[in-house]
């Protein structure tokens, strides 16, 4: 053979090796893309309920009490006795220290002495004019006095019962500014009683909800201070009119809380409820797909999942409402959707 025909040969040989390498790597890549395309995706899955879900209105604000009243001192003097502490519970009038009254009751007493004999000359005065006895002037006389010695008394008694501060309203002895041996002066601060039924939690709603919103309608609080728990409220009153600068209302909403956890101060976030749908079909909110301007729910059927579009209603903090696209009952994958395509091929995997 010559050598050319050597290397013809050679060439060849070689070049058949190339083409059974190739058409192997293609069986391979085909059988590996069929294998793909046969394997499942792990999914998890829930069934469309049907239940009830709230539309609300979402605001933040400090809570504050409704009656929130400083307490100062009448008259002047020497605090003598303390009687409540901070935190104790007051009742209007109720008595929450004493001012050194000495002084005052010898002026009480002289007082009432002065007047007793005044009125005692009064009434002998009033009993001989009417006899005719002694003249209109003698007699308008022993009245004035009498009249004018009756209103020092009252000052008098006035001030001494000034000497014991008493509480203007119900509430909470919130703080206490004096100590026992202090001076204290006319309208000097001694005492903060908050009342904390109820507390109130003012909101500025945009003028956009205002047809939302009415009075009585129930709300929901929490605070961070009490994480695990959820207080009710309602709307107590809303502003009949507009912020001009900022565009909103006010809607001040109360809570009352039997269980003394709330304070004045807290920081609080509101839910009011202003619309409930019965009957609503829900679905967890982690099964919507938001694409653009539309929502899709993957629904399971024998063993694929089927891309859907659907119309959402309302949102909760756990569901969405579904008010087009789906069927009660209706399984739909709630985790593992990300990587699927319309019709793909799926494992339901339990939770």
């Amino acid at each position: 053979m010559s050598r050319f025909a050597k290397v013809i040969a050679a060439l060849s040989i070689i070049g058949l090796v190339f083409v059974h390498l190739g058409c192997s790597k293609d069986s391979h890549s085909e059988t590996k893309k069929a294998k793909e395309a046969s394997a499942a995706i792990p999914v998890e899955v829930a069934h469309v309920e049907t239940g009830s879900i709230a539309a609300y209105f979402t605001g933040t604000a400090i809570l504050e009490a409704e009656g929130d009243a400083s307490v100062v001192a009448k008259v002047g003097g020497v605090v003598k006795g303390i009687l409540v502490e901070e935190g104790a519970n007051v009742k209007a009038g109720q008595i929450l220290a004493k001012l050194d009254d000495e002084k005052l009751a010898v002026q009480l007493a002289q007082a009432e002495a002065n007047l007793r004999k005044l009125e005692n000359d009064f009434h002998r005065h009033e009993e001989l004019f009417n006899k005719k006895l002694v003249s209109a002037e003698v007699y308008q006389r022993a009245k004035f006095e009498y009249e004018s010695q009756k209103a020092a008394f009252d000052m008098v008694k006035l001030e001494y019962d000034y000497s014991a501060i008493r509480a203007p309203i119900s509430g909470v002895v919130a703080e206490r500014m004096i100590k026992v041996g202090n001076m204290v002066l006319p309208n000097t601060p001694t005492f903060r009683v908050t009342d904390f039924d109820p507390l109130l939690a003012v909101l500025h709603v945009p003028e956009r909800e205002m047809g939302k919103l009415r009075a009585g309608q129930p709300a929901s609080i929490t605070v961070d201070a009490v994480p695990d728990a959820e207080f009710s409220g309602r709307i107590a009153r809303i502003s009949p009119v507009v912020d001009p600068t900022t565009g909103t209302i006010k809607v001040t909403v109360e809570v009352r809380d039997p269980s003394r956890q709330l304070k004045a101060g807290m920081f609080g976030r509101v839910n009011i409820v202003h619309d409930v749908h019965q009957n609503a079909l829900l679905v967890p909110k982690g099964a919507v797909l938001a694409e653009d301007a539309e929502s899709a729910i993957f629904v399971v059927q024998d063993s694929l999942a089927y891309r859907k579009l659907v119309k959402t209603g309302y949102v909760n903090g756990a569901h969405i409402e579904i008010l087009e696209g789906l069927k009660a009952g209706e399984k739909i994958v709630t985790t593992g959707q990300g990587g699927l395509k319309d019709s793909s091929k799926v494992e339901v995997v339990s939770r």
